[in-house]
């Protein structure tokens, strides 16, 4: 069998996660049940880089499958899958990969991107795209308070309960915060991500930003492990899996290196 790594996007309004769940439409489920089409009732098995939750987008999900019979070119796969997908997926890259590569396993980084919608009422066109803050938010708390999450920590603070990892140690390379007319646009790369963390991450910072918490705060909340020190969660609908990376993570964007 020939393994194939493709790119794609989506928009997660629809979806109820990734993950494929008996009953619900999801990223997984979909994909599968095209190649199932496609080796005429086989069933081939879809890995996902991470498992975007409902109402989460990607720009940049990755998955691989290992295909039974001939091999197709990749570039005849991607097409093939793609006028098989609803007109909420789209296939961007496909490649053939040797069967040591694992989608998520082989991952060095990833890059999420949260987008703060900032006007006044909520816009109908954005809602499912942004998460909504009419509040004004202090830009430079909130970049001060960023900087305490770069490095590798103990990040029990920013998981929600639901997820079964026990090792919560995770490495931020890079946090950057920018403001884009009416919205604020937060990039985060990490060596891995707990379930909702940037979501709460963005909540604490959007905390910062109205007042509500103080920059120094981060710390605290950081070494306290514990949840409830941080319980502002910011909705799935501005989350998107921007990037993954497999080679290593291009200097600009270690910051931690720089730091140094």
């Amino acid at each position: 069998m020939q393994r194939y790594k493709l790119i794609l996007a989506y928009d997660g309004t629809l979806f109820h996660g990734f993950q494929k769940q008996p009953n619900q439409r999801t990223i997984q489920g979909v994909i599968e049940d095209a190649l199932l089409k496609m080796t005429k009732g086989k069933h081939v098995i879809v890995h996902g880089s991470g498992r975007t939750d409902a109402g989460v987008h990607a720009k940049g999900q990755v998955i691989h499958f290992d295909y039974p019979g001939n091999v197709i070119p990749a570039k005849n796969m991607l097409l093939a899958l793609n006028a098989l997908m609803p007109r909420d997926i789209i296939f961007l890259d496909s490649e053939l990969v040797n069967d040591d590569f694992h989608v998520q396993y082989s991952t060095k980084a990833k890059w999420y991107r949260y987008i703060i919608n900032q006007s006044r009422f909520t816009d109908p066109f954005r809602r499912n795209y942004t998460g909504h803050c009419p509040y004004k938010l202090d830009m430079l708390k909130m970049k001060k308070a960023a900087t305490y999450l770069l490095g590798k920590h103990d990040f029990t603070s920013f998981a929600a309960s639901g997820g079964q990892i026990v090792d919560k140690v995770r490495t931020i390379f890079y946090i950057n915060l920018e403001q884009n007319g009416d919205e604020i646009v937060l990039d985060v790369i990490g060596d891995g991500f707990l379930y909702n963390m940037v979501r709460i991450i963005t909540g604490l910072l959007i905390d910062i930003g109205h007042g509500q918490k103080d920059v120094e705060d981060v710390e605290k909340i950081i070494l306290a492990k514990d949840r409830q020190q941080a319980r502002n969660t910011a909705p799935a609908s501005g989350l998107y899996l921007y990037h993954v990376f497999y080679d290593d993570l291009p200097k600009k964007y270690n910051l931690i290196a720089k730091r140094d």
